[in-house]
């Protein structure tokens, strides 16, 4: 949208609009109609001429008698909880112009709460924004036109409708929700929204030379595994190979559910693109370690790694072909490497998210950048976010896992209990997640630090961590090894593999959203063990906990997530909920497709 008048661009700043779409979507909340009103009607609101006569001062309000010019007969002010403004605005014998609301007392009309109004006979336009409803109108009278929403993609006729939805004599979207609004607007909102978030993200995308383009071949090292791959991980592989090899640096999000096996992806092209090096960056030192353990059992003899992580820090970095670490590798004298990839990128904090771009865009060649996460985001959601970036997804799970999730409240405490004991007494392990760490007032479930003196009183090898321990990470591989019972906050959610790990129990369930739920779940059975998941709860409203328990798709539970918790933007490269669509829903694919066809974009895996 092009803005030439520097008060304009002021204007549409403090807005939020960056583009004519942003401002057709910008819709008249209600339509103030001040034409005089010839008759009263209980039923609405009056514009009308009058002349204060006296005042009436009762408790917690002001009655002002007033003879009405328009109707030729006397009525009633009423206001509540009257201001000083009041007195001095409806004063003896002002002759004034108000629209309220009309409300008939025996004989006598009364006018509740009336408003002095300086224009009669105009139908405008009311907006909610920090900006005067005036100055709105004349905004989208400057600058909507049907030639400039042709040009966003929209046909005549759709164009039309949408200049319909801001001109007076549709009375407003409230007045007009049927049948013009379903018929007719809705479905073009819908695409208008869906076209402007894709053109903001086509803005967003930028291409950048390679390092490198890499002949790999991941054929000896698949073949060298101990198990058949699956081959949603066969296909990932491809698809990462064939993005290596192009001249273009790569960007590609590479999504598994919970335990689809993305490590043994991420090794495959470590191994793929040697002597090329690769860093694979991980959000926690004991998930690195458990990486690099893998690592060097799967990949080929003298294959150099280094493990940067924790404690462990190695310091010659050049000699090595492949580099683990979290992100203390952000803060050190990286050599160059031709393929970044990162494990939950989201879970960095900003600060470390900027370094991270610092290093995979420095100078005008750019390594191939790969992003792995258990985190699914719907398809219809992909479908517009691989505008940005490109999509691979692992659904399949190299072995069934055996999960049975229960809803459990204040009852089931005793047979919770016996639970316990049968699966310790199985050699097996249990991890109680609780949802805060210390007390509070306002929370009605136990925290971490209250519950864990029953656990320890009554149960030997009770192990406690929480976000804030800076042991947390050696507490939880020494659980692995040694423990029974752990006591957690979510800190377990992030890909720790604890594979005598059988029941995992979450207090305040409700509390979390439904990928947290399963990202925690996710935690049992990791090895094909019998797994057990208990969604402990106070609440009697369960359905989104029942929805959630019968399922264990990661992909089906993102399209549940935004079912409750409405849809989301991507244009930070991670999917936040929030309030970003009005419109559009996560279920209109076929909208999606006709936006992306409209402007030429590409499909790609995901659509």
């Amino acid at each position: 949208m092009q803005v030439n008048d520097p008060k304009d661009a002021s204007s549409f700043k403090k807005l939020g609009i960056k583009t004519l779409l942003d401002l057709a979507l910008l819709l008249p909340h209600h339509f103030d109609n001040t034409t005089i009103t010839p008759e009263p009607d209980s039923l609405s609101e009056a514009v009308v001429s009058l002349t204060c006569k006296g005042h009436s001062r009762r408790p917690k309000a002001l009655y002002v008698d007033a003879w009405c010019d328009t109707w030729e007969m006397p009525v009633v002010l009423v206001f509540f909880h009257p201001k000083p403004f009041h007195f001095a605005q409806f004063k003896p014998n002002a002759t004034l112009h108000v629209k309220a609301k009309l409300q008939r007392f025996g004989s006598i009309w009364q006018l509740i709460q009336p408003k002095v109004i300086t224009k009669i006979g105009d139908i405008i336009p009311q907006y909610k924004t920090p900006m005067r409803s005036s100055s709105v109108a004349n905004l989208v009278a400057k600058y909507l036109n049907q030639e400039g929403l042709e040009n966003e993609g929209l046909s005549s006729q759709e164009a039309a409708i949408l200049l319909k939805l801001h001109e007076p004599s549709h009375g407003g979207i409230k007045a007009h929700q049927e049948p013009f609004f379903s018929t007719h607007a809705l479905g073009v909102l819908k695409l208008a929204e869906a076209l402007n978030h894709l053109q903001k993200l086509m803005k967003k995308r930028r291409s950048f030379k390679a390092q490198a383009s890499i002949k790999a071949n991941p054929k000896p090292f698949i073949d060298s595994l101990p198990y058949k791959l699956t081959d949603d991980q066969r296909l990932a592989i491809e698809d990462i190979i064939k993005d290596i090899s192009g001249k273009v640096a790569a960007r590609r999000v590479v999504m598994g559910d919970v335990g689809c096996g993305k490590t043994v992806v991420m090794l495959a092209i470590m191994a793929s693109i040697a002597p090329k090096r690769s860093i694979l960056m991980v959000p926690t030192t004991v998930l690195a370690a458990q990486i690099f353990a893998q690592a060097k059992e799967l990949l080929p003899e003298g294959f150099k790694l280094a493990l940067v992580a924790g404690k462990e820090r190695e310091k010659d970095l050049e000699s090595a072909v492949g580099i683990i670490g979290t992100h203390a590798l952000l803060y050190m004298d990286l050599p160059k490497c031709d393929v970044v990839m990162v494990d939950e990128q989201h879970r960095f904090g900003t600060k470390q998210r900027d370094l991270l771009h610092k290093l995979v865009s420095d100078g005008e060649a750019h390594p191939h950048f790969f992003q792995f996460t258990a985190t699914p985001i719907p398809r219809t959601l992909s479908m517009m976010h691989a505008t940005l970036v490109q999509y691979s997804f692992i659904k399949q799970i190299p072995f069934k896992k055996d999960i049975t999730t229960k809803i459990i409240g204040k009852n089931d405490f005793a047979k919770l209990l016996e639970h316990i004991k049968s699966e310790l007494a199985k050699g097996n392990q249990v991890a109680i997640i609780y949802p805060l760490t210390q007390e509070s007032e306002t929370h009605e479930y136990q925290s971490l630090e209250e519950g864990r003196c029953f656990w320890e009183e009554r149960f030997d090898g009770v192990f406690v961590t929480h976000g804030k321990d800076r042991e947390k990470e050696a507490v939880l591989e020494e659980f692995a090894k040694n423990g029974k019972i752990l006591l957690a906050t979510t800190v377990v959610e992030v890909g720790i593999s604890l594979s005598k790990l059988s029941t995992i129990v979450i207090v305040g369930a409700e509390r979390m959203g439904l990928a947290t739920l399963h990202q925690l779940r996710g935690r049992v059975s990791r090895t094909g063990l019998k797994g057990y998941c208990f969604l402990f709860t106070y609440k009697n409203s369960r359905e989104r906990l029942s929805e959630f328990a019968q399922t264990t798709d990661g992909f089906a539970i993102a399209e549940l997530d935004l079912k409750y918790r409405q849809g989301g933007s991507v244009l930070d490269g991670a999917v936040q909920h929030g309030d970003a669509f009005k419109w559009f829903e996560m279920d209109d694919v076929e909208i999606v497709q006709s936006a992306k066809e409209r402007l030429g974009i590409q499909a790609f895996a995901s659509d």
